[in-house]
C-alpha cells in the first residue's frame, strides 16, 4: 500500500459547499456575505484590532512598563537585623523605633523585612511582615502582631 492509494473512510468526509454557483445551489447571488458593506467586498478588509475609526482597545488601556498603581501602598520598612540592638522583651512599634532612632521618617505603616539576625525575644507590633521575618521573630523567642490596615489603604465605603 502507498500513501497515494490510502483514502479517506466511507462517510467520513463531506463535500465542500460551493459558493456564489446560483441561487438553487443555496449560496448563490452574494455568496453568504450580505447585501452590501465593508465586509461583503472583495480584499482584505480591516486589520486586527480595528473597531471603524474608535480608538481601538490596545491603545487605550495603558502599556504594561511604568504606568503608575492607582492606590499604591507606602511602609516604613526596617530589616530584622537591626532590631538585634534593643533590650529583650520590648515592645517594637513605630514610635518606639522613632524614639531610639533606628527609624528617622515616617514614611506610612511599619512593615519588617526578613534581613539579617535576630537573637532577642521582641514583642513587634507592626502593619506586615514578610514571611521570613516573621519567621525570625518567632524562632528568636518574640511574638508578631499585625495591626490594623494602612492607614492609606481605601476602604470600603470609598
Amino acid at each position: 500500500m502507498r500513501i497515494h492509494e490510502v483514502s479517506p473512510q466511507k462517510g467520513s468526509t463531506k463535500r465542500r459547499r460551493r459558493i456564489g454557483r446560483g441561487i438553487s445551489a443555496g449560496q448563490g447571488a452574494s455568496g453568504g456575505f450580505g447585501m452590501r458593506g465593508q465586509k461583503s467586498r472583495s480584499g482584505t478588509g480591516t486589520k486586527a484590532g480595528f473597531e471603524g475609526g474608535q480608538m481601538p482597545l490596545y491603545r487605550r488601556v495603558p502599556k504594561l512598563k511604568h504606568f503608575p498603581l492607582v492606590n499604591p501602598s507606602h511602609y516604613t520598612v526596617i530589616n530584622v537585623g537591626k532590631l538585634n540592638g534593643l533590650p529583650a522583651n520590648t515592645e517594637v512599634t513605630l514610635e518606639s523605633l522613632m524614639e531610639v532612632g533606628l527609624i528617622t521618617s515616617n514614611d506610612g505603616p511599619l512593615k519588617l523585612l526578613g534581613d539579617g539576625e535576630l537573637s532577642v525575644a521582641l514583642t513587634v507590633k507592626a502593619a506586615a511582615f514578610t514571611k521570613s521575618a516573621q519567621a525570625k521573630i518567632e524562632s528568636a523567642g518574640g511574638s508578631c502582631q499585625t495591626g490594623a490596615k494602612p492607614a492609606d489603604a481605601p476602604t470600603d465605603n470609598e
